[in-house]
């Protein structure tokens, strides 16, 4: 329904008209301000509300054999003012079963459930039907508001063979994501999220509390989501002393070495043991278990005023020489974000980077592919641990929104590449990596940002990652740094561990920067558009000189007019993005200088240009 809406406004003249630049709100949006679930100050409304589960989960593994056998218990409180009658539920490994991101269909996999009771009641269960990523189930009684729920159940499944972003990695290496049957989220302005999970749409969960028990034989490790209860249980005592020595080391403690690992003196000797994992006010577990995987750790302080640190870890084949610098990247990457972008301190006591095939991220766990480039390695692990933020903090719905996380967690890629690598080469691989492709694309088939990821037909990529990722840093330039950090706080204060959607990013950051940026916001996100500048025309004044730039493209992007004059200077004159917020298409700036320009050219840097013929002047031509 927005995607017709928005092609609709499209189609009206006047579109950049001051009316025309309404951030106009999808109808079931609309009626979340209207029932007061939402603000227009950008704050959640009086009568927000999100519902919330309490997980005990347990599974068993016994590498090689890849079944994954698992009983949880439910609680799931109805915060909302609805009566449910149905609960649906997410069984995300069903994936597999109709294939994903290139996998083929598996009839064989999926989630097979042995058993479901409700409140202690048998429910009926068939698997055959229940086959895709969601179902419903019918309550025998209604859930009322404020009441909770008990479910108990008892499930199976074959993990994949390295497909998608989890499953057998070699033989006695596994990767668990999506693992677990769970309620899905009912929020307050679409009821029940039924979006299939393809592979390619990705979290959307409510923030639940979780306790996670992992059954395996002994000389296999576990890494999870989560905080480990019982390491003195697990690990033998100088592998627990060294475990312990990493929570306040900021030097890298081999905990298992392929000599400890050959010894076997990394866990306990039992037959089996159990690892028991919390995470409170998480949207997810994912777990890694190997018994030839090397285990690095240190810490880093995230919070200057507490002192707290933050365990950093990693997991990996020896042979990964990547790998072993996880540990050491994470500890800068988790400072650097802590401090600087988004300038909020890791809010978990623990992050993971598990060798695995995905390069995917979880709340505390990333799983990274191998790769001999340590440039790339590093960046790539910064990505994925900046989606710590966005959706893990903020919980957002990446699976209808993408650009809400990917287009954040691009921006900061970039913005610690600066510090890592040097402004040049961020904004080169920035260049090549995000924007080439899509600024030397066609552009006749643009779709605004705002479509919804289910109706993209185009360019959906660019729509998540580059496009967003450009508007954030367009309006970090046009605010500056200190008035755009104060906006994005306000916007991360708003809706941390609660369930934003681009309206409320909008008018948190209007609100947070004391300004009205609805142009801004429609103008990229509402829009078409896309970058091409025309250096139309350049007239000499008595104070300088006067540029005629034709916005061709129409986003509204920051600029330099690099001047270079018949003395052989060059003097650049930056415009940000404020330029175009009276007039879009057309606008005049006027450079001051007692100087003659030889030639002009304008320069968007990383706001790359579809047409760098127009953009520039040379005297007397």
């Amino acid at each position: 329904m927005l995607r017709s809406l928005i092609l609709s406004i499209f189609l009206c003249t006047g579109l950049l008209q001051a009316e025309a630049q309404t951030l106009t709100l999808p109808p079931e949006v609309q009626q979340a301000y209207d029932k007061g679930t939402r603000s227009s100050n950008g704050k959640p409304g009086k009568e927000y509300w999100e519902n919330h589960g309490r997980y005990h989960i347990s599974v068993t593994v016994m590498p090689p054999d890849n079944t994954i056998r698992g009983v949880e218990q439910i609680t799931y409180f109805n915060n909302s003012p609805d009566i449910l009658k149905t609960l649906n539920m997410k069984l995300i490994v069903n994936v597999h079963r109709q294939g994903s991101r290139g996998s083929k269909p598996d009839s064989t996999a999926g989630i097979m459930v042995d058993r479901i009771t409700i409140n202690g009641t048998p429910t009926p269960w068939d698997n055959n039907v229940a086959s895709t990523t969601n179902q419903m189930v019918d309550l025998a009684k209604p859930l009322m508001p404020h009441d909770s729920v008990k479910l108990d159940i008892t499930w199976h499944y074959a993990l994949s063979k390295k497909e998608g972003r989890d499953g057998v990695i070699d033989s006695t290496s596994f990767y668990l994501a999506y693992f677990y049957p769970r309620v899905a989220v009912y929020d307050d302005y679409r009821g029940w999220d039924t979006q299939p999970h393809t592979g390619g749409f990705e979290f959307y969960n409510d923030f639940n509390n979780y306790t996670l028990d992992v059954t395996v034989p002994k000389n296999f490790i576990v890494w999870s989501t989560g905080v480990l209860q019982n390491p003195n249980e697990v690990l033998q005592p100088e592998s627990a002393k060294k475990f312990e020595e990493s929570m306040t080391s900021d030097s890298t403690i081999h905990i298992a070495t392929p000599a400890d690992l050959s010894a076997k003196n990394i866990t306990a000797q039992n037959a089996t043991n159990t690892w028991r994992w919390t995470a409170d006010n998480v949207s997810d577990m994912a777990v890694g278990i190997s018994d030839h995987y090397d285990w690095d750790a240190a810490s880093v302080v995230v919070d200057d005023k507490t002192g707290r640190r933050t365990s950093m870890q990693a997991a990996f084949p020896d042979a990964s020489q990547d790998f072993h610098h996880s540990v050491q990247f994470g500890r800068y990457s988790l400072a650097w974000y802590s401090n600087n972008w988004p300038g909020v301190p890791y809010p978990y006591p623990k992050s993971n980077s598990f060798q695995g095939f995905a390069d995917m991220e979880y709340p505390m766990m990333m799983n990274d592919s191998h790769t001999s480039d340590l440039v790339f390695a590093e960046l790539v692990q910064d990505h994925e641990q900046a989606h710590t933020y966005f959706p893990f903090y903020m919980g957002t719905n990446e699976s209808r929104y993408g650009f809400m996380d990917e287009g954040w967690a691009t921006t900061l890629e970039y913005l610690i590449g600066i510090s890592e690598r040097g402004q040049k080469s961020a904004e080169d691989f920035y260049k090549q990596f995000r924007v080439t492709r899509w600024i030397h694309g066609p552009h006749a088939k643009e779709q605004p940002i705002i479509t919804p990821n289910t109706d993209l037909t185009f360019g959906a990529g660019n729509n998540e990652y580059g496009k967003p990722s450009l508007s954030y840093l367009a309006l970090k330039d046009m605010l500056g740094d200190e008035l755009f950090k104060k906006a994005l706080h306000n916007y991360m204060d708003n809706w941390n561990g609660k369930h934003p959607i681009p309206w409320d990013y909008f008018n948190s950051m209007s609100k947070g920067a004391g300004k009205n940026l609805d142009w801004f916001f429609y103008n990229w996100f509402y829009t078409p558009y896309y970058i091409d500048l025309d250096l139309d025309k350049v007239e000499k004044t008595s104070n300088g000189y006067d540029l005629s730039v034709k916005n061709i493209g129409g986003f509204a992007v920051p600029f330099d007019a690099i001047v270079t004059y018949d003395d052989g200077t060059t003097e650049s004159f930056h415009q940000t993005p404020i330029v175009w917020e009276k007039d879009q298409k057309d606008i005049i700036v006027k450079l001051k200088t007692g100087k003659t320009a030889k030639s002009i050219t304008l320069d968007g840097g990383i706001f790359m240009d579809a047409n760098v013929k127009d953009n520039t002047w040379t005297a007397g031509q």
